[in-house]
């Protein structure tokens, strides 16, 4: 069987984080062997290598607090035509770098859906929302403003690109959330459905996630996934700048990406926040690449998360 290519895109983009060593992070991907992994399961790795940011401009903006605008909305517009091109010939699979990235690949994913005229679904696993505008952050930091970008939120335009298509909220599905500011909040209130850890401790990870995807199969939908290394537990992923206790086991991570090789929905990945620099001898970097490689197939046994 022939299978779709993975297209890898490195996107070294560390300006929307509040610390160093975030740029490191698609190399330590490809040195922990994510393209054999793939290889091994039958999908052509297509490495693409490191995008880069297009052109600077002057951009200022009245909330003092924020720090690299005008670096993150170069880096959002070259990575949201890179994902943009390389759907159409893969699954494009984005190497983080902070989770700004993800302004660029949704607003870049999205429009390719739009243009096929399909529904576009997002399950973001993370402990965070990300859910802050230009005017609500306090931090300044970056990657805490790409879903509110991409789902059309206000203080944006003039800014960042020209959205095509905005995600639409109701089709986002948060797991593992554990961190969330009182202005993401109010904005949670939008449609976006969200499992905290509390949700996943009484319910288990397993119909929770199920339910969703049921509803993108329904809409015959097209589903990125956005893997954060602090959707993990930090005790079996401690390389990120942004560890909150109490995250996803190995195994629930593990059967999060089992029961979405099952569904066959998955066409597009990040994968961000890796820190190298705070990583214990690349271990961090080696379950993100085992927890890729089940998603994309591998198994103990063949045996088909049952239906909830």
């Amino acid at each position: 069987m022939t299978r779709k290519p993975c297209i890898l895109l490195g996107a070294p983009v560390q300006e929307g984080s509040g610390r160093l060593g975030c740029d490191m992070g698609p190399s330590a991907f490809r040195a922990a062997g994510l393209a054999a992994a793939l290889e091994e399961l039958g999908y052509p790795a297509l490495d693409r290598g490191n995008i880069a940011p297009a052109p600077m401009h002057t951009i200022s903006h009245p909330n003092a607090a924020i720090r690299n605008l005008a670096a993150i909305v170069a880096w959002t517009e070259a990575i949201a035509d890179a994902a943009y091109r390389a759907s159409a010939e893969g699954m494009p699979i984005v190497l983080g770098g902070d989770h700004s990235l993800a302004a660029g690949t949704l607003s870049g994913l999205r429009r390719r859906a739009a243009e096929d005229g399909r529904e576009f679904f997002v399950l973001w696993l993370d402990a965070h929302p990300d859910l802050h505008t230009l005017e609500t952050t306090r931090s300044g930091n970056l990657h805490g403003v790409p879903i509110a970008y991409a789902t059309g939120q206000p203080g944006f335009a003039g800014l960042f690109p020209p959205l095509a298509a905005p995600v639409n909220p109701q089709n986002i599905c948060m797991m593992g959330i554990r961190s969330v500011d009182s202005a993401e909040r109010a904005a949670l209130a939008t449609g976006i459905v969200v499992h905290d850890m509390r949700a996943i401790d009484e319910q288990g990870v397993a119909p929770l996630l199920d339910r969703f995807l049921q509803r993108v199969a329904a809409a015959n939908g097209i589903l990125h996934v956005s893997l954060d290394v602090d959707f993990l537990d930090p005790g079996i992923a401690p390389g990120v700048g942004t560890t909150v206790p109490g995250g996803a086991t190995f195994r629930e991570a593990h059967l999060v990406m089992e029961m979405l090789h099952d569904s066959q929905l998955v066409a597009s990945l990040d994968l961000v926040e890796l820190n190298p620099f705070l990583d214990e001898r690349g271990r961090t970097a080696l379950l993100i690449v085992d927890l890729v490689a089940s998603l994309m197939g591998r198994r103990v046994m063949d045996r088909p998360t049952r239906s909830y």
